[in-house]
């Protein structure tokens, strides 16, 4: 059996998507190397860290390549405050068909 121990997010914006996360997750990131453009939080049972990478570029051709899925029960708060940090909404909260994944 696998367990989900990290997700790195590269980018060409670090500290501005490290600053946005922040936010999202409400602390500052536990572990901080800007010289070499790295922010890591621990999130759970899992460590996601947000680092510099030069491969990045332009906007992402499919915005539904990566989604990372955060849990909570005040699902319309937390999206109004996500949402207020900075994140652009792709598709507004809505129910989940019972049985549907």
């Amino acid at each position: 059996m696998l367990n989900l121990n990290s997700v790195m997010i590269g980018t060409i914006q670090p500290q501005a998507l490290a600053d946005f996360y922040a936010k999202v997750l409400g602390k500052p990131a536990d572990m901080v190397d800007p010289e070499n453009g790295f922010w890591g939080w621990q999130v759970g049972g899992a460590f996601m860290s947000v680092l510099s990478h030069s491969e990045m570029g332009g906007k992402s051709k499919d915005a539904g390549r990566v989604m990372i899925n955060f849990e909570t029960e005040q699902v319309k708060e937390e999206f109004e405050r996500i949402k207020s940090a900075g994140a652009t909404v792709i598709k507004e909260p809505y129910e989940m068909v019972e049985g549907g994944g």
